[in-house]
């Protein structure tokens, strides 16, 4: 009996133009992507029957400011099967002279705050996303925290406590 093919696989047949690289360490499947294709990859991912990636688990940011990689930031997305008990981990570089891409709120309600956080604290814009703004920090904090190049010493303005 023939071997199905993996979800790598899968993607590479389906999305030629948009795979960068991919890998199987350990059973743990990555993919690394075009950012112009992630809306298409993910919807493909949850909605293809081969595939069927209903829950976002995660969606987080790295910024590899200074490690000599093309692109310094790369949004990581993983994704998880219910009914097929699998992961698949999708990774799309962001520069930071376009630090953009698609927001993935219309595919998984669940990335809205994920995407705010994301924003929050490296400063990536996602496009078409229903409500980008800080989360976690005051709509006046200057800067992006978990950046690399954000110094560990600055200071914030004060912000006047509002009396009821």
């Amino acid at each position: 009996m023939e071997e199905p093919d993996s979800t790598i696989d899968i993607l590479k047949k389906e999305f030629p133009d948009f795979v960068l690289e991919s890998n199987n360490n350990f059973g743990e499947e990555t993919i690394v992507v075009k950012k112009e294709g992630i809306m298409d990859i993910c919807r493909f991912c949850k909605n293809d029957f081969r595939l069927q990636f209903n829950f976002l688990m995660d969606l987080t940011v790295v910024d590899y400011l200074g490690k000599g990689k093309k692109s310094r930031f790369e949004v990581v997305y993983h994704l998880y099967s219910l009914k097929f008990n699998s992961r698949i981990r999708i990774k799309a570089p962001v520069s930071d002279s376009v630090v953009r891409i698609d927001s993935i709120v219309p595919l998984w309600a669940g990335a809205n705050w994920m995407e705010r956080e994301a924003f929050d604290m490296y400063g990536i814009t996602f496009t078409n996303h229903p409500d980008l703004r800080r989360i976690l920090l005051y709509k006046e904090f200057v800067g992006h925290p978990l950046c690399k190049d954000y110094p560990l010493n600055k200071r914030q303005p004060l912000v006047k406590k509002i009396e009821n």
